[in-house]
């Protein structure tokens, strides 16, 4: 696993992330009630090379070995 960055949602993700990548993360962000925004806060790590960005609200951001972008809850099973 390698560190990433954090930042607060709605702000500007970093820039190595895909466009696919940014507009899940945006679509997230769209769903936050507006007292969220700006407070909840992403953290990005990197696992075997993929992004993989955690909302401290416990939803995750993350690409599939075939690099499609998923949306899940971090108590979801990430592989079923």
């Amino acid at each position: 696993m390698q560190l990433g960055t954090r930042w607060s949602a709605g702000g500007d993700p970093p820039a190595r992330l895909t466009e696919a990548f940014v507009a899940q993360v945006r679509a997230v962000e769209a769903d936050l009630p507006a007292g969220e925004r700006g407070v909840a806060r992403w953290t990005l790590t990197w696992l075997e090379g993929r992004p993989v960005a955690e909302l401290d609200l416990g939803i995750v951001v993350t690409l599939d070995h075939t690099g499609r972008v998923v949306v899940r809850h971090d108590d979801e099973d990430e592989f079923g």
